[in-house]
């Protein structure tokens, strides 16, 4: 779920990893982003498709940056050898093998989609609707790109190949590899679906915002910043799960394979969500929003809701980090810039904080146990997420790199270094 370890090459004496990727690449999607969001605005562009240029708006930038600038094609852990061309003939069999393996791959995921009613309603309605009118492209292209790619890459035989010699009852098949093949897809299936859902409502709420409004009062102004910065975080993550591709250096290197840590983390996503509206942990019975709380205290409203913003902007600047690898469940290199010299887990800390100050779930408009119950649930929500984090650092532990990094950063990490203190160690 991180970045690509190298390195400190800076001279001085510190074992925290450095980052393959740069700063650059984020920042060239942020232009991106926001150079069609001026756009849209101007023009009133709040529809659908509007909102499906504003990812590829941000995609289109780190892809040149990360081509032209960074060079990351050539990344030794792309498992690409630009400089051996393998003739077509001595590639095509595996070609044709891992492409029948990643069709059967797909074709399971559309057969979940047509079976799940829950695909067929509300925001997801626009996710289908996107897959059905890039299945039949994605399937054209496929062809030429595997067959391509394969001349250059130096392990041709994946885990879409080794599914696919299982299909054709060719040899023993790498069960690890085909399991981690479809988890990975699993993961981008999942989450991709629910990313291109969220796209269009936040970035049409934040077109659609009244200028007067927002410049006048302070807690419209901290509303609109917040329904920025999740544009952000949406367009990014969608970013992320849309270009996991080798020649990108962006592809998955392992899916995590602990059952704990896909329960952690599915509970938090419709269907399977528990905190939603009626679910078993929601916590917003009997609660009210802080601009209730602090009605009539205009520096609090202005001071309060400067933090919540602020803390949304870790949370969008936590995704933006990661550049096109953006992605829940996954292992994609290790991530040490940014956020992640602070904490190891900035998104899902300031996320918490933000849950906390915004609810303020010790205030209650009914009774004393309403109250209390709706603290207990959110610490238990909390909880969820300290769960996601442990089962995250166990999956990327396998890599010595992160063990680097963690170590660094429990010594060195300011919030680490902070909760210590604060534990008095």
């Amino acid at each position: 779920m991180l970045h690509d370890p190298a390195l400190s090459t800076t001279g001085r004496t510190d074992p925290r990893p450095g980052s393959a990727v740069s700063h650059g690449v984020g920042f060239a999607g942020l232009g991106g982003l926001i150079a069609w969001i001026a756009l849209s605005r101007h023009f009133g562009m709040d529809g659908p498709y509007a909102a499906l240029v504003n990812v590829a708006a941000c995609a289109v930038p780190m892809i040149l940056w990360s081509l032209l600038v960074d060079k990351v094609h050539r990344h030794p852990s792309t498992g690409i050898d630009w400089s051996c061309r393998t003739p077509l003939r001595d590639t095509l069999d595996v070609s044709l093998v891992k492409l029948a393996g990643l069709w059967v791959t797909w074709a399971a995921i559309a057969l979940i989609y047509a079976t799940g009613r829950f695909y067929w309603d509300g925001n997801f309605q626009f996710s289908m609707w996107c897959f059905e009118r890039a299945a039949p492209v994605l399937f054209a292209l496929s062809i030429p790109y595997v067959l391509w790619l394969d001349r250059y890459l130096i392990e041709p035989r994946d885990g879409a190949w080794s599914l696919g010699a299982w299909l054709l009852g060719q040899g023993a098949p790498d069960r690890e590899a085909i399991y981690n093949h479809l988890r990975s897809w699993a993961v981008k299936g999942f989450f991709l679906a629910f990313m291109l859902a969220i796209v269009p409502p936040g970035f049409g709420e934040f077109i659609r915002a009244d200028d007067s409004a927002v410049l006048h009062d302070p807690v419209a102004l901290a509303n609109w910043l917040i329904t920025f910065m999740f544009v952000v975080d949406v367009a990014f993550a969608t970013v992320g799960y849309l270009l996991t591709m080798r020649p990108l250096d962006a592809h998955i290197r392992t899916a995590n394979p602990y059952a704990a840590a896909w329960m952690a983390a599915l509970m938090c996503y419709p269907p399977f969500i528990l905190m939603d509206a009626g679910g078993p942990l929601d916590y917003h019975p009997g609660t009210a929003e802080w601009t209730y709380w602090l009605a009539g205290h205009p520096l609090l409203l202005i001071l309060i809701g400067t933090v919540l913003v602020l803390l949304t902007a870790i949370y969008a600047w936590a995704t933006m980090a990661f550049g096109m690898r953006f992605s829940n469940l996954t292992h994609r290199g290790i991530l040490t810039h940014g956020p992640y010299a602070w904490s190891r887990h900035p998104a899902y800390l300031s996320k918490n904080l933000f849950w906390w100050l915004s609810t303020i779930p010790v205030l209650s408009t009914g009774s004393l146990v309403d109250a209390t119950r709706a603290t207990l649930l959110l610490g238990v929500v909390s909880g969820v997420y300290y769960w996601r984090a442990k089962t995250e650092e166990r999956h990327l532990s396998a890599d010595p790199a992160y063990r680097d990094y963690s170590e660094w950063m429990a010594r060195n990490g300011p919030v680490p270094r902070l909760f210590a203190w604060i534990a008095g160690r």
